[in-house]
């Protein structure tokens, strides 16, 4: 791409190539940025069982807090997207200052969210002192990281829009680099620093979205690519706020049902003990590591279907949703294929403590199913994003991943019906807890419904709507 303006591919082999150009950086970015995370489980994992334990904890709200308002600030993808396929430049900037200003306002409602965390470890029973208190110390650095994390979001829509991933690429990586610096020196407590486990590692994170949000602004004030934009904040406005919040919250919710049904497998599977807890949160680490990849088709294939929609171009926007499924799903194999394979070393990477690996090793039984139906569904909700339908694929994973997963999970796992599915976990699942074991089963089974449900309504919307209109979120 040489200059500010959407060149659209032509044929199915040059669709490809473009979702493939565009989904490979925001993969990479998406590694990057998800490093954090296994690096905060594998360097805690190492400290003690009692930092693992409190980070799993921890992560689990953080990630809800986060996740959700990510959700709602990701509606400028589609919105820059449209305009850029239009060729109207200057409504990107201003949808851009809109989205800035919408970031600090979530940046409150998270913090507020994040000063009581007993609220949310309510539900897991009696924890560990110790533990409790490792994970108010992370949850407390990290209110401190939210405003610039989530202004960092809004340059990453932005550039997604416009098809410039490789910026926020770059940036992700260099963030590593400065996370295994910090990491290293507050987790362990390094030159005469105090060993802070959990708590460090929210540190190290805080000043690393501050860095990241620093170089961000420098590239958008420099970069000539960024000036036909005219990127400003301006005063709110409250009709682009509105259209804003119209598409973003119920992609957040969306993003928030989904990422809430974990935490609150966490926080239930906390019942079980320390190695539970450690085991679930390997396994939903890397099971959050492979959703990188149908993430980064997904965003790149929604991108550029919502470009050939401001385009008027109804063929192109499906042309491009079809071969975004096809290659989603070529790459969900293979990812499932390598895990299978080498769980044994993934798991000792994670862990030196047998107790834990054991459980994780019996977790990961269930990995495959899980990740195929989860890769299809994230597609499936970018492409209708892209439409700007957002309401249904709502609706639809609170009812499948709260109602059958989260909620047929604890009934099976920890309620009335405790014990039903053993002796299904113990050949699904050998060595894993039964709680833990069911409620991962209950997962995948309604990811697979919320999946085949989101793929319907996606041809119906592709099908019947003339993709040169606008839609209003549905």
């Amino acid at each position: 791409m040489s200059g500010p303006a959407a060149e659209l591919p032509a044929g199915w082999g040059a669709t490809l190539r473009r979702i493939l150009q565009q989904g490979w950086p925001v993969l990479v970015g998406q590694w990057a940025s998800m490093a954090f995370g296994v690096l905060d489980t594998a360097m805690t994992g190492h400290a003690s069982p009692v930092a693992l334990a409190a980070m799993a904890l921890a992560v689990s709200i953080y990630v809800t807090v986060f996740i959700g308002l990510t959700g709602v600030l990701h509606a400028l993808i589609p919105i820059a997207a449209q305009h850029f396929g239009g060729r109207r430049l200057a409504d990107i900037g201003r949808a851009w200052g809109q989205a800035a200003w919408l970031s600090f306002g979530l940046a409150l409602v998270g913090g507020l969210a994040m000063m009581f965390p007993d609220a949310w470890l309510a539900m897991s029973g009696d924890i560990d002192p110790a533990v409790r208190a490792q994970v108010h110390g992370y949850l407390y650095m990290l209110i401190l990281a939210l405003p610039a994390a989530l202004l960092f979001r809004t340059v990453y829509a932005l550039n997604t829009a416009v098809s410039r991933p490789k910026v926020v690429m770059a940036i992700n990586i260099a963030g590593i680099g400065f996370k295994v610096l910090f990491n290293w020196l507050f987790i362990y407590g390094k030159f005469g620093l105090p060993a802070l486990g959990a708590v460090g590692a929210g540190l190290s994170t805080a000043l690393v979205f501050w860095i990241s949000l620093g170089i961000s602004a420098v590239v958008l004030r420099r970069d000539p690519f960024y000036r036909p934009f005219r990127l400003r904040m301006g005063r709110p406005d409250p009709k682009a706020l509105g259209e804003l919040l119209r598409l973003g919250l119920p992609m957040g919710a969306s993003y928030l049902i989904e990422v809430t049904s974990f935490t609150f497998m966490a926080l239930l599977v906390a019942r079980e003990g320390i190695f539970a807890t450690g085991g679930h949160q390997i396994m939903a680490n890397l099971a959050a590591l492979c959703f990188m990849m149908p993430l980064a088709l997904g965003v790149s294939t929604g991108a550029l279907t919502a470009q050939a929609i401001g385009a008027g171009d109804t063929l192109r926007a499906r042309r491009t949703g079809a071969a975004g499924l096809g290659v989603c799903m070529a790459g969900a194999l293979l990812t499932i294929a390598v895990v299978i394979l080498a769980r044994q070393p993934i798991v000792r990477a994670y862990t030196s403590d047998p107790g834990v690996g054991a459980v994780a090793v019996g977790l990961l039984g269930m990995l495959a199913f899980f990740h195929l139906f989860d890769a299809l569904q994230c597609m499936s909700s970018y492409l209708l994003r892209a439409y700007k339908v957002a309401v249904i694929p709502m609706l639809i994973q609170a009812g499948t991943l709260w109602g059958i997963g989260l909620l047929g999970g604890w009934w099976l796992s920890f309620g009335p019906g405790a014990g039903a599915l053993a002796g299904v976990v113990a050949g699904l699942m050998p060595g894993a807890p039964v709680g833990a074991g069911t409620m991962w089963l209950m997962a995948s089974v309604s990811m697979a419904i919320s999946a085949l449900m989101l793929q319907y309504c996606y041809w119906r919307v592709a099908g019947r709507r003339p993709a040169g209109k606008l839609a209003v979120p549905a």
